[in-house]
């Protein structure tokens, strides 16, 4: 499990229309694009497990999907389309606790899970 000390970004404040990053998310992904740890990564096809700690509560548990899955995808040379499975997870935290844990794991499609 890889952690990084970020507020996780929305859906929201990622995108202008439905076209255009924002200068906000611009800023996120680059600042991601630096912080984000080396992995290895397993063989395709994936499972993807995040836990994103947020400070408000009010906050839809996927709106920080996709803006970091697109930006692991740049950091971590994989294609989205490769993941099968994946497991979120939303915990309340305090306002500056804010955090990302992430994992990304070979995918068995003959689990029961």
């Amino acid at each position: 499990m890889s952690r990084v000390f970020i507020k996780p970004l929305s859906v929201n404040e990622a995108w202008k229309g439905k076209r255009f990053k924002t200068d906000k998310y611009l800023a996120y992904e680059k600042h991601m694009l630096f912080i984000l740890p080396k992995i290895s990564l397993p063989n395709p096809p994936f499972q993807i497990n995040y836990t994103f700690g947020l400070s408000n509560s009010l906050s839809d548990f996927d709106n920080p999907v996709k803006p970091l899955t697109d930006i692991l995808q740049k950091k971590y040379k994989f294609n989205d389309r490769d993941i099968f499975k994946a497991v979120i997870v939303k915990k309340k935290v305090n306002k500056g606790d804010e955090f990302i844990d992430f994992e990304i794991l070979h995918y068995d499609s003959n689990s029961n899970i």
